[in-house]
């Protein structure tokens, strides 16, 4: 049985993929009927019987021309019906008792109704009933009510309902596949989306760890070298705030890094993200560095701001401060401010720095990605972002974030894109 249904399946399915050899065995199949139908006689004493009358030679042909119009059906459905209708309503005017030519026509309108509209269906199909049904009570020998005659009116109609619900179950099938492979595009295109969204996270968090540590690094290893053969004491300080430093930023990275691990993977680190809780030791450190700074927080005393906010109000103070080390040139000094109004958390970071690129923007044409990350983390929450020079002198970096945070909305511009500072 499995090595019938096997060799079944492969011939249904080379079948469909040669249509014109399907259409030439229907056209065949029905050509032996139409002639084995033609020997029956349906006017007997006792009922229709085989064998007692033989078709006419015009019979034959206009069977066979029916039947090899048959062949075109898939190509030309209408052509095809318009051919054998026509045959049929010759062979029913002219023969008494006609053969079954009509069995073509049937086919035809079948066809018709599977592969065009269900209106186009309606009206051609009652045209052919209505064309054929009249040639047969007019012209045959029965009376107008005859089986005969009430049989061409049934099948043309059976073959217009049949080829409407193929159709339509055709085009269910259709939207089916169709809903289901638009959902699997939409899912594949959300993956992709936050894939990249996640890649941006990552891609920010290790650029503020980073660029904050390895600039205390730098400066610390500076200082040791000068202050090395002078001030050996001064030397051992500035390397143990490397040490320090270094250590914070691998600690920072392995939790980082330990978010990309898959799940049976050696459980990742389960230290808190940063935030405003421990400012004072970001700070510390910068001030260490040799950057004077001034913390004002007004926010004590308030509700914990959301772990989102938080983090972001921490990493925008992080960089801010790495670029005014960087930036800022000698005796420049810094001032941070986090004040919470109303509903929203405002960050605010100014130095009073002289250097090169105007303080903490990194501005300068190949520069750094520290603007463009900190508009990035705060858009995304849907808060606001400004940086650009004081004036006077310094520079100046403005974050509005909302208490309650939410997605920036597609297509809608941040604020921070509509400063007009190039990150």
């Amino acid at each position: 049985m499995t090595t019938l249904g096997t060799g079944v399946l492969r011939i249904r399915q080379w079948l469909r993929g040669h249509p014109l050899a399907l259409d030439g065995a229907l056209a065949l199949a029905v050509l032996v009927a139409m002639i084995f139908a033609s020997f029956v006689d349906p006017g007997g004493h006792d009922g229709p019987t085989f064998g007692t009358r033989t078709p006419a030679a015009s019979s034959l042909l206009l069977m066979l021309l029916s039947a090899l119009a048959l062949i075109r059906r898939r190509r030309e459905p209408m052509a095809v019906l318009a051919v054998t209708g026509a045959l049929t309503v010759v062979e029913l005017v002219t023969a008494d008792p006609p053969a079954p030519v009509v069995m073509s026509a049937v086919i035809a309108l079948y066809t018709v109704a599977a592969r065009t509209d269900r209106p186009t269906t309606w009206r051609v199909g009652l045209l052919t009933m209505a064309a054929l049904t009249a040639a047969a009570m007019l012209f045959g020998s029965p009376p107008w009510y005859s089986q005969e005659n009430l049989g061409v009116f049934a099948w043309t109609g059976m073959a217009g309902a049949a080829g409407d619900a193929v159709r339509s179950r055709r085009a269910f099938v259709d939207a089916i596949r169709e809903r289901a492979e638009r959902a699997e595009r939409t899912r594949e295109e959300e993956a992709r989306r936050r894939v990249a969204e996640e890649r941006l996270r990552i891609a920010r968090d290790l650029h503020d760890v980073v660029a904050h540590h390895i600039a205390l690094v730098n400066v610390q290893a500076g200082v040791a070298a000068h202050v090395m053969d002078k001030r050996p004491d001064q030397a051992k300080q500035a390397l143990a705030h490397v040490r320090e430093a270094s250590r914070s930023a691998l600690n920072e990275l392995r939790a980082t890094v330990g978010l990309l691990r898959q799940s049976g993977d050696p459980e990742a680190p389960t230290e808190p993200a940063p935030g405003l809780a421990v400012l004072g030791q970001l700070v510390e450190s910068v001030r260490q560095a040799g950057l004077p700074v001034e913390v004002a927080c007004a926010a004590e005393g308030e509700p914990p701001l959301p772990s989102a906010v938080d983090l972001a109000a921490y990493r925008v103070i992080q960089e801010a401060l790495t670029n005014v080390r960087k930036h800022a040139g000698p005796g420049a000094r810094a001032e941070v401010s986090v004040v919470r109004v109303g509903a929203t958390a405002e960050v605010m970071i100014l130095d009073n720095g002289l250097g090169d690129t105007g303080g903490t923007g990194s501005a300068a044409p190949g520069g750094g990605h520290g603007l463009l990350g900190m508009r990035e983390r705060v858009t995304a929450l849907g808060g606001t972002l400004t940086a650009g020079p004081r004036y006077g002198g310094g520079f100046r970096v403005h974050a509005i974030l909302p208490v309650e945070a939410r997605a920036q909305e597609p297509g809608r511009p941040g604020a921070a894109d509509r400063t007009g500072e190039n990150a």
